[in-house]
């Protein structure tokens, strides 16, 4: 910890904030190690972000006339056909799919990536694929033919290598991400989209990070293929989508083989279905749709511009008191890039991230997250082998959320954590924690903090 920093007062003459969208355990009071609650601020929304309210709302309709959908004569499975496949409606409207375009319904993002990766036809070239990317936009392309592409010092420089890439060497899928989940940068995807088209590839974007704080079109954008989780969305229901061309879909094994994904079934042979329900094989998450639909028809709702301005005025925020305390640094993958969403990643000189992360939890009731953000190459690009802190906000976070994250990390920065902390399973907490996990848990996890896992 730096032995000259000083405690600098929060900028006074500031707006409240207030929160866009009521979310559900928005404030819930969470305990301090240090005695007492305080209402909880959550700025891990790029990790999971919690249920709209009007989502719990229609998933509160529904349970009671949950039934299993297709083929059921009885009314609850009538109903539940027909909230199954409207979702699907709703969904693809929310993305600008056209009318061709098919919407696969999937667990979460790293499914619909790696269900796309099994469909894209041998022979037809290589997926290129950039080195900042999340593990869910990575892994699956190693698994084929790939190259990776170290991502240039600027952005402009990066787009010139990706078309350099795509020139030299017959490529069948550009894949990206549509902002960094590490430090919130936005890519261009439709400059991406058009480079990739004119050198006949075609381009999947990563929309995890993108869809929760922009709006997307892949008629507008020309993007071909799309992926997203409902748990970033503010539905986390166990729900994802592959959105995208039908040919290559319509053309690949099934993603799973089981019932539900054929024509017809004979012991020497299989007629399967076309996409979607190729790809869908088994009960599907009927309630996890639902979610998905409703929180893309609650943000489509949304004044236009809202949700930018709500977000941009609070990372704005963000970054200007973090990079008011000595010694904090917001990272960055280029400083040429025009637009972030609202994910900020930054370290603090001689102070472990898992600390400072172990300290706003404890201490301030801040929810962060520390390590290496299912990213490591980008990470290790960047210097931060040990890890970074990484605060993200959303529809339901108020500027008093960042606030007080902000006055944390200066008080830690300037007077030591409160608290000593000690490293147990890997992971920093207080020293005799006395924080008591819910009655509701299984008695090994009765007291104390979980410890998360490691290398995430």
């Amino acid at each position: 910890m730096s032995a000259t920093a000083t405690r600098r007062p929060l900028p006074t003459g500031r707006a409240h904030v207030p929160a866009l969208l009521p979310v559900v355990g928005g404030g819930v009071p969470v305990p301090l190690a240090t005695g007492g609650t305080v209402p909880y601020a959550n700025l891990d929304l790029a990790a999971s972000a919690p249920a709209l309210q009007q989502v719990k709302d229609r998933v509160d309709e529904v349970l009671p006339l949950y039934s299993s959908v297709h083929r059921g004569a009885g009314w609850t499975s009538q109903v539940s056909t027909r909230a199954y496949e409207a979702s699907r409606r709703r969904i693809g409207r929310f993305v600008g799919a056209g009318e061709e375009d098919v919407v696969i319904l999937t667990r979460n993002t790293t499914d619909a990536l790696n269900l796309l990766a099994t469909a894209v036809p041998e022979g037809a070239g290589d997926v290129l694929v950039l080195d900042i990317e999340h593990h869910a936009n990575l892994l699956p392309w190693l698994r084929r033919e790939h190259r990776v592409l170290p991502a240039a010092g600027t952005l402009e420089r990066t787009l010139v290598a990706v078309e350099e890439a795509l020139r030299t060497n017959p490529t069948a899928l550009l894949a990206v991400t549509g902002a960094s989940n590490v430090t919130g940068e936005e890519l261009p995807v439709a400059r991406l989209a058009e480079l990739a088209h004119a050198y006949g590839a075609r381009i999947v974007v990563d929309a995890a990070q993108l869809a929760p704080h922009r709006r997307i079109s892949l008629q507008d954008s020309g993007v071909d293929y799309l992926a997203l989780s409902g748990h970033k969305l503010y539905a986390p229901f166990g729900s994802g989508v592959l959105v995208g061309r039908r040919d290559w879909l319509d053309a690949a094994d099934p993603y799973l083989a089981g019932g539900g994904a054929v024509r017809e079934v004979a012991l020497a042979e299989v007629q399967w279905a076309p996409a979607p329900a190729r790809h869908e094989a088994g009960t599907p998450n009927v309630v996890g749709a639902v979610a998905l639909a409703a929180a893309c028809e609650v943000l489509a709702s949304l004044p236009e511009g809202a949700l930018e301005v709500h977000e941009e005025t609070l990372r704005s925020r963000l970054v200007e008191g973090l990079r008011e305390i000595d010694g904090v640094r917001v990272q960055r993958i280029w400083h040429d890039s025009p637009s972030s969403i609202g994910v900020v990643t930054f370290t603090v000189d001689g102070i472990d991230p898992g600390l400072v992360a172990a300290v706003l939890s404890a201490e301030h009731g801040v929810g962060v997250r520390d390590g290496k953000f299912c990213a490591h190459p980008l990470l290790a690009r960047l210097g931060l082998d040990s890890g970074a802190v990484r605060a993200s906000v959303g529809v339901g976070t108020g500027s008093d959320d960042v606030d007080r994250l902000v006055s944390a990390v200066r008080g830690l920065v300037a007077d030591g954590a409160r608290l000593p902390c000690e490293l147990v399973e890997g992971r920093w907490a207080p020293v005799g924690d006395p924080r008591v996990l819910p009655s509701w848990l299984d008695d090994d996890a009765g007291r104390g903090v979980a410890s998360p896992c490691q290398g995430a």
